[in-house]
């Protein structure tokens, strides 16, 4: 059929797009042994990672949402984009180019929307760019100089002119062939009202925005023209548009995301000369919000970039004035601050200096100082609310006292609860801690009493709703009953068939599915199967990624697909290299196990049966049992079977 990309274009394209740089892009992966790397689900919340990649097999999983799969799966799932057109992003970023069936190298009907809207802004963006060494451009440098930046650092963040022209930027794309239905789709331009396009910035000086793969996906502008209304608002962005979702969308996290990553902090300041100025002064992990309040979809891209979880503490660092404005905007950030495990801080600049006024009236240093001397969230939100009550008399101390009550309530920490509410006291002037514990926690914002357990946790001590991901160690898979050895010991044998087909061969094509207790177990033996058995094809070539692909399209059920992109990212329950000894012992323990419960079940008709009134039935399967007993000590002997 013409138009379809020819299967070793795909088999290429999942050779050369790396599944954890493809997934690096959106979530910080860490080490977890085993050749796993881990991190948090960019597909659910959660507080503690159970998401996997394991790079030798080129497949992902989390054990959280069961959500999985291999390259091309996780590129559709993160854009919603469809095979072919992930097939054609991921081509593009690994420099394959692909050929479809029908000939040709290009074909207009598999590329995407999506890749062509990218497309269309980064033109956009290097005309832009290019424009800011015109004459026009002349206020967009006084404007850039004025603020301490130079030809150096406008280059680093991409910073571009656009023309005063009505038209200019439309008819440049117009003429590379984009269509003027992108052009509007994509937020790049709008209809005229005598039907022309018009372009949507003009006379501005604009900042692209990135996503996380570095892709521009809009753009910021600053108005130009002195005091003209008619031009527009002092900032514009792009409109909402298939690629900028202002609410997800972080300025200068592409830029900030190593930095944030090697020293686990993230500084939020409010605008894109903040981030400039910040970056400029040694501050390299600041990022801003993009025409839009710090929000909770905002709270799920830090967390990844992170890596937020109860493993690693990191800091989240605010900058807000000390004003009134700077005030309600740190309220409107604590609503989300329990959503973050790590630690939140507020960097206040008393003078009301933003961190671009500030560097320019202080230098560097005052950048870097204003970050350092962060105080809690919490104690700064708090703050805020006592001050505003009259402290000199008794009425305006209660007033504060009971302002301030449901945030201290609100904190899900136990002892911090304490701790702030003791804090209550000293800011209110009281110095009467009973006092001041007993108006806070027998408030109508109190929550209810505790019982028993630490707050958020569960039983055996971890974070309570997050999802246990599998570990190395002789612990029991997600499923299984930790004292169930056949079920662990199918599972690991399957965990070999898939990640060390190599290994496995003809010893693991030569197993009975009766050996495996559990049907879902026995479905993947049958995929495994399907797909040509461990000692054909792709799996004995040590192609481990393809093999594994091949198994999960050679079933159509969906729960069984899960189960074995699971089994493909499991670590291995053992400490060392898996070697030709360790698959011996797990596929003869899994035979032997079967053999027990064979036996087990012949010994139990055997004690039914009378050997005088049914003799033949009684021969029959005490000759078994006694074959069964002789095979068992035979796997024993040879060092195969486990005790």
């Amino acid at each position: 059929m013409a138009g379809l990309i020819r299967d070793a274009d795909i088999a290429l394209v999942r050779e050369r797009a790396r599944i954890e740089d493809v997934i690096g892009e959106h979530v910080q992966l860490r080490p977890a042994g085993g050749g796993n790397l881990r991190g948090l689900c960019p597909f659910h919340e959660e507080k503690t990672p159970s998401f996997n990649v394991k790079p030798s097999t080129g497949v992902y999983y989390c054990f959280g949402c069961q959500q999985g799969g291999d390259v091309i799966g996780f590129v559709r799932a993160i854009d919603g984009l469809s095979f072919p057109e992930a097939i054609e992003r991921l081509a593009r970023k690994a420099g394959v180019t692909l050929t479809y069936e029908g000939g040709g190298t290009t074909n207009r009907s598999v590329t995407s929307q999506r890749q062509r809207l990218l497309d269309a802004h980064r033109a956009a963006a290097q005309f832009y760019a290019e424009h800011l060494s015109t004459a026009p451009a002349r206020a967009g440098w006084d404007f850039l100089a004025a603020r301490g930046f130079d030809a150096e650092v406008a280059g680093h963040f991409g910073v571009g002119y656009a023309p005063q022209g009505w038209d200019e930027l439309s008819r440049h794309l117009l003429a590379r062939r984009f269509t003027a239905e992108e052009l509007v789709l994509g937020g790049l331009a709008k209809q005229g009202t005598r039907g022309g396009l018009v372009d949507r910035f003009r006379h501005r000086l604009l900042w692209p925005i990135r996503d996380l793969s570095g892709d521009v996906v809009g753009f910021g502008g600053r108005r130009l023209a002195a005091d003209d209304e008619k031009a527009g608002p002092k900032y514009l962005n792009s409109p909402e548009t298939p690629l900028f979702k202002k609410a997800s969308l972080l300025y200068g996290a592409d830029l900030a995301r190593r930095e944030i990553a090697r020293r686990y902090q993230v500084v939020v300041v409010e605008g894109y000369t903040d981030v400039m100025a910040c970056h400029v002064a040694g501050v390299t992990t600041a990022v801003a919000t993009c025409g839009t309040a710090f929000g909770s979809d905002h709270v799920g891209v830090i967390r990844r970039l992170l890596w937020d979880s109860d493993a690693q503490r990191g800091e989240v660092i605010f900058t807000f004035d000390g004003d009134a404005a700077g005030q309600k905007a740190a309220m409107r950030a604590f609503e989300h601050e329990e959503r973050f495990v790590t630690q939140t801080f507020v960097a206040v600049e008393t003078t009301g200096l933003d961190p671009c006024d500030l560097r320019l009236a202080r230098g560097d240093a005052a950048v870097r100082e204003l970050v350092a001397a962060r105080v809690p969230l919490l104690e700064f939100a708090l703050r805020g609310v006592v001050t505003r009550h009259d402290l000199n008399s008794v009425e305006g101390r209660i007033a504060a006292l009971d302002a301030a009550a449901p945030i201290v309530n609100q904190i899900k920490d136990w002892s911090l609860r304490q701790r702030y509410a003791v804090q209550l006291d000293r800011w209110t002037g009281f110095n009467d801690e009973a006092f001041v514990l007993r108006r806070v926690f027998e408030h109508p914002s109190a929550p209810a009493p505790e019982t028993g357990r630490r707050p958020g946790r569960d039983a055996a001590g971890t974070a309570a709703g997050g999802p246990a991901a599998p570990r190395a160690g002789g612990r029991a898979p997600a499923g299984a009953a930790p004292d169930d050895a056949a079920v662990i010991v199918e599972r690991e044998t399957l965990k070999i068939a898939l990640q060390h087909p190599g290994l496995a061969g003809p010893m693991f094509d030569q197993l009975d599915p009766e050996v495996f207790t559990l049907a879902d177990h026995r479905a993947v033996l049958g995929a495994i199967a399907a797909a040509g058995g461990v000692s054909a094809g792709l799996a004995a070539a040590g192609d481990v990624p393809a093999w594994v692909g091949r198994v999960v399209t050679a079933t159509p059920h969906e729960p069984v697909m899960r189960l074995v992109n699971a089994l493909a990212v499991e670590p291995m329950l053992v400490d060392h290299e898996v070697d030709d000894r360790y698959v011996g012992n797990q596929i003869a323990r899994v035979r032997e196990l079967a053999v027990t419960r064979r036996i087990t079940e012949l010994k139990s008709r055997v004690q039914r049966l009378n050997p005088v009134t049914d003799p033949e039935a009684f021969n029959r399967d005490y000759g078994e049992l006694i074959a069964l007993e002789q095979h068992k000590r035979e796997l024993r002997e040879r060092g195969l079977g486990g005790p």
